[in-house]
């Protein structure tokens, strides 16, 4: 099945489809050997996602985040998330200015283009529940006035996967606010020696020129919604949405916002790759990171969800 012919143009001038291979290939230089999880990262972020990045600590989660905002030029703040964290710390408090004689509002650090949450599931549900309203609606209330968010609007959440002590992990509908989780791993054995024998990232990342900016990340967000999807590549993601709400081992499957999650994603996957058509290849290059996190999986087994989304993507056939 071909999404369209391959004669089809490309949707991006030729100045900015060189910053964004430009931009690419700078974060690749210093998340050395991770270039999946690279290109997952460019996709939520050009899809007008957010990233989830479940792992262990020191693996380059907070690297990634930092190579991205140097790259692209964009305003950044980390959070530490921890149990006595409030809404307000994150999203700014108003302040009665005595010269004035008036309540000023005071914009906390999620006013940023790029904002690292860094170990969400230390943080109470309330504040977990402020960051990721913000995150859905691109603005946020405090006082009765509804402050708009900077855009590009981009958030880079980590939780460990292990370390639960103390956490509140995140419910299933707020999961879903994510477009993608992934997981950086440890390096290879090639990548890690380089580690070890190269520049420091934190003073590799000081050294590094912009490649885009908030203007170029603006323009292809509305090049993705003009990558074409054929009548062909639709069913076969209907194929793959279907799979998800009849496959034993899950209870709830995925619902049709993920469904425009995914199909999102695989326009963004087409871009990065230089077309301006989705080919099933793009699809399944995202499905495993968009839904795998949504799947609510049956209490009776011990099924992990990224192996059911993988079994879920081998058993739809490609017509």
């Amino acid at each position: 099945m071909t999404a369209i012919t391959p004669d089809s143009p490309l949707v991006l001038p030729s100045e900015l489809r060189t910053r964004l291979d430009r931009a690419v290939a700078q974060v690749n230089s210093v998340v050395l050997g991770k270039a999946g999880q690279v290109n997952h990262a460019f996709v939520s972020l050009i899809a007008g996602g957010h990233l989830l990045i479940e792992d262990l600590p020191g693996v380059g989660k907070t690297t990634l985040a930092h190579a991205l905002a140097a790259t692209l030029d964009l305003s950044f703040q980390r959070v530490q998330f921890t149990s006595d964290l409030l809404p307000s710390d994150i999203i700014g408090v108003s302040i009665f200015e005595r010269d004035g004689q008036r309540f000023e509002f005071h914009p906390g650090p999620l006013f940023a283009q790029l904002v690292l949450a860094d170990e969400i599931n230390r943080a109470t549900p309330k504040t977990q529940s402020a960051l990721l309203e913000a995150m859905a609606e691109q603005q946020v209330t405090v006082d009765g006035r509804t402050h708009a968010l900077p855009a590009p609007f981009f958030v880079v959440a980590t939780q460990n996967p292990l370390d639960l002590a103390g956490t509140y992990p995140l419910p299933d509908s707020q999961l879903d606010r994510f477009m993608l989780r992934i997981s950086l791993d440890y390096p290879s054995r090639e990548a890690e020696r380089e580690l070890l024998t190269s520049t420091n990232r934190q003073e590799l990342i000081a050294t590094l020129a912009a490649c885009m900016n908030a203007a170029d990340i603006q323009a292809l967000r509305q090049f993705v919604g003009n990558v074409v999807a054929s009548p062909a590549l639709i069913d076969y993601l209907q194929a793959l949405i279907g799979a998800t709400r009849s496959h034993a081992d899950v209870r709830i499957g995925l619902s049709p916002r993920a469904g425009l999650a995914l199909l999102a994603a695989a326009r963004a996957q087409a871009l990065l790759h230089g077309r301006g058509y989705v080919l099933p290849e793009d699809v399944q290059a995202v499905f495993v990171p968009v839904t795998a996190h949504r799947l609510t999986l049956g209490g009776g087994g011990q099924r992990d969800r990224v192996a059911v989304a993988r079994e879920l993507l081998a058993g739809v056939a490609v017509r």
